[in-house]
């Protein structure tokens, strides 16, 4: 690509009319007034073409910034997406790899027990607020959070706001809102930003319902568990036939949590368990006592058994991510090895997961951080390839609409069914306006309280609601118990 770097003359020219904002959202991202009002720049070459983005990033060498780009990660998949998609990346090892003159060092903490922030916030505090304490070598460019957190570092000066990066929202007009919306500090400046969309599905298993339910063929099967009344009816066929509905009680959590209508703290830091997340307490503990499901922990061995043929688990619930990432299907034995898994959209719409890109506040890669980032979550191209080899729900209405009508994509994990069109329509239920800072935490120990008391270790709800009060006022000793 040197060759194309001297032979073309590249051009910066300002497209005279504001980007149109097309697909599945509306609205334009939530942000301050200049980015609102800014428009697209499009560099073009000597006979006035544009020049792809891809290409246009494969030409640099980003010579004259800082000589490491440091990424903080929890896992490999972030990895992964810039190795296999980001122009000019090359792999030195697990960790470590170069974009032109640029050292690439990925920092990988687990993410577990809030270990990824314990360590990416000491790393923030001991760098300074604008790293002025860290050598060049060292400082963070980029690291990622979730939706559950994300409004803790949007809302911290460890953040840059990506209109100073030069990136507005003519940039971004085919993402989803609830992708900006996670990002958005309180005085409405974009922060972060995503590759991918998580809403979720009901994932089930192909030879359990043709068995039990008479068909695999999603649209009937979407029948039986249409509403949560339906599911449990379900579930007592499936129990009546030695199969769990579920692996656990906590593959339903997500979708109960995620359609609350108040958040786990109110404006008085008082902690506030919704109505709906009592419900999800309900109908876990009959299902427990009926059998028809477990408690195991999500990531665990015995949760991911139901992964394999010999598990006996009916379904799971999660977003394009758990299945090709997660489901383990590239095992033999496993369901998904034979594409033995099928996709319905389940008794509620949900999300769970996703991914953000935060620029940290005094990085020395400004150009590079955002090349990359409008690379992985902006540039058609590269958002379609990702789709295709990593069965992403990408964050571009555009591409996962042309998807979604392509006769010949399919996902091989299930039997080549085409869930696109599923996530599309889930997609436009999702929102964030329940979502609180303390989310992370509360959903943890909620959880871990729970168990215990389906598992009998507590006589009553209200002595394992006792217990979460007060593992959460360890983790977030500003918050309070209701009177």
């Amino acid at each position: 690509m040197r060759k194309f770097k001297r032979a073309m003359a590249l051009t910066l020219v300002t497209a005279m009319a504001a980007a149109s904002f097309v697909g599945c959202s509306k609205n334009s991202s939530s942000g301050s007034a200049a980015a609102n009002n800014a428009t697209k720049e499009v560099v073009t070459d000597a006979s006035g073409k544009e020049v792809p983005l891809r290409d246009q990033i494969a030409a640099k060498k980003y010579d004259s910034e800082g000589k490491v780009l440091n990424i903080y990660v929890w896992n490999d998949e972030f990895i992964n997406r810039v190795a296999d998609h980001f122009p000019g990346y090359e792999k030195v090892d697990a960790t470590n790899g170069k974009i032109g003159d640029v050292s690439v060092k990925f920092t990988k903490v687990d993410n577990q027990d809030n270990k990824y922030q314990t360590n990416l916030d000491q790393t923030l505090q001991d760098n300074g607020d604008n790293q002025e304490n860290a050598d060049a070598d060292k400082k963070i460019d980029i690291f990622l959070v979730e939706a559950d957190y994300a409004l803790k570092y949007v809302n911290s000066k460890y953040t840059t706001k990506l209109a100073d990066l030069g990136i507005t929202d003519a940039d971004l007009p085919n993402q989803y809102q609830y992708t900006k919306d996670a990002v958005t500090d309180s005085e409405g400046n974009l922060k972060g930003i995503s590759w991918q969309g998580c809403p979720g599905l009901l994932i089930y298993r192909r030879d359990i319902a043709k068995e039990v339910l008479g068909t695999d063929d999603p649209s009937e099967v979407q029948k039986s568990v249409a509403d949560w009344d339906k599911f449990a009816d379900t579930a007592k066929m499936m129990a009546a036939k030695n199969y769990k509905m579920t692996s656990s009680v906590n593959d339903t959590y997500r979708v109960f949590s995620n359609n609350v209508t108040s958040k786990w703290v109110d404006e008085n830091n008082v902690i506030n368990v919704d109505d709906n997340i009592k419900k999800w307490v309900d109908m876990s503990k009959a299902m427990v006592d009926a059998k028809q499901t477990d408690t195991h922990a999500l990531w665990s061995d015995d949760w991911a058994k139901g992964f394999y043929e010999t598990g006996n688990v009916f379904c799971y619930f999660g977003p394009a991510w758990l299945i090709d990432f997660s489901m383990h299907c590239d095992e033999k034995g496993s369901v998904g090895y034979d594409g033995g898994w099928a996709v319905t959209e389940g008794p509620q719409g949900f999300f769970w997961g996703g991914t953000w890109i935060c620029a940290a506040a005094g990085t020395d890669n400004q150009e590079l951080v955002k090349d990359l980032m409008l690379c992985l979550t902006t540039d058609e191209e590269t958002m379609t390839q990702i789709v295709e080899k990593d069965h992403d729900f990408v964050n571009n209405s555009k591409v996962m609409e042309a998807k979604a009508t392509d006769s010949s994509f399919g996902d091989k994990y299930l039997s080549n069914q085409n869930p696109v069109g599923l996530f599309c329509n889930g997609i436009k239920t999702v929102s964030l306006a329940n979502i609180s800072g303390y989310d992370q935490g509360c959903n943890e120990e909620f959880q871990n309280a729970m168990k215990d008391y389906f598992d009998g270790n507590y006589k009553t709800y209200e002595d394992a609601l006792d217990a979460f009060y007060t593992k959460v006022i360890v983790k977030y000793p500003e918050l309070k118990k209701p009177e």
